[in-house]
């Protein structure tokens, strides 16, 4: 082989090379991976089937004394809308408390984005499925909500992120919560009982990192196989709350500002 070829193999190979090394910085480093924002649709795509009960298998059908009642009651809806012409189902749809169901993925978090070294800018998204959620619903307006997340357990692509959060900028050891409650009523739209999906505007009280102020947060909301999902996102401006910039060495900067979001999934209560 001529020293011509080999120098021609020897610089294909080494273009190949770069150009491999370029794709596994891009991939293990560079790529922005994060979970999108919290989206209506999407939250709807993750309900988790339910299982058919023991007891549905057991008995594929009803006995003819629960069916007559069953008849009976149907009788007694039909003649109650016919005389007072609204739909008793729709509204036995959304009236009540509704509070976290189990085994979906609800979750309080955070975006915002850093610009690490080495790496650039990346968009950090953190998430804590540990929370307690209630909304009422009464007389059509939405009367009552009150979301409560535990700040200890936010969880991103970063255990060291996670860990700086405990001590530095959110300090969620000295300020473990952050706590939305609703402040003032609010009308809920006909169309949410019939399953189609909301936007309303939610007034209330943002209380994070000791700080409490007013907020406004726009929610989207529908319901789904008897699952009440909603959505929500809100600008935050972490001099509004007191909240520092944290400090590490591959940290370049960060933005003076960041979202929360929350993906709720409830079911009511008896």
């Amino acid at each position: 082989m001529t020293r011509k070829r080999l120098l021609i193999g020897g610089g294909v190979l080494v273009v190949a090379a770069i150009a491999v090394a370029i794709f596994l910085v891009w991939w293990l480093v560079i790529r922005d991976d994060s979970p999108p924002p919290v989206n209506l649709q999407e939250a709807v795509s993750t309900i988790e089937e339910e299982e058919e009960t023991p007891a549905a298998a057991a008995s594929p059908s009803a006995s003819p004394a629960a069916t007559a009642i069953a008849t009976e009651a149907a009788a007694t809806t039909a003649a109650t809308e016919a005389a007072t012409g609204e739909s008793t189902t729709d509204a036995a749809g959304v009236e009540g408390t509704w509070t976290l169901a189990e085994g979906q993925e609800s979750f309080v978090g955070y975006r915002v984005e850093e610009e690490l070294a080495t790496i650039g800018y990346k968009e950090a998204v953190g998430r804590s499925p540990t929370i307690e959620a209630t909304i009422t619903i009464a007389d059509g307006q939405l009367t009552g909500v009150t979301v409560t997340a535990d700040l200890r357990d936010l969880e991103s692509d970063d255990s060291r992120r996670d860990g700086a959060l405990q001590f530095q900028a959110l300090e969620s050891q000295r300020f473990p919560t952050a706590t939305f409650e609703l402040t003032e009523p609010v009308a809920v739209p006909a169309g949410l009982a019939a399953g189609e999906p909301i936007s309303i505007e939610a007034n209330g009280t943002l209380t994070l990192h000791g700080v409490t102020k007013a907020v406004v947060i726009p929610i989207e909301a529908v319901l789904e196989d008897g699952l009440l999902v909603v959505v929500g996102s809100i600008p935050i401006l972490f001099a509004d709350y007191d909240i520092a910039q944290p400090q590490s060495p591959i940290l370049v900067s960060i933005e003076d500002n960041g979202v929360m979001e929350l993906q709720l999934f409830l079911v009511r209560g008896p």
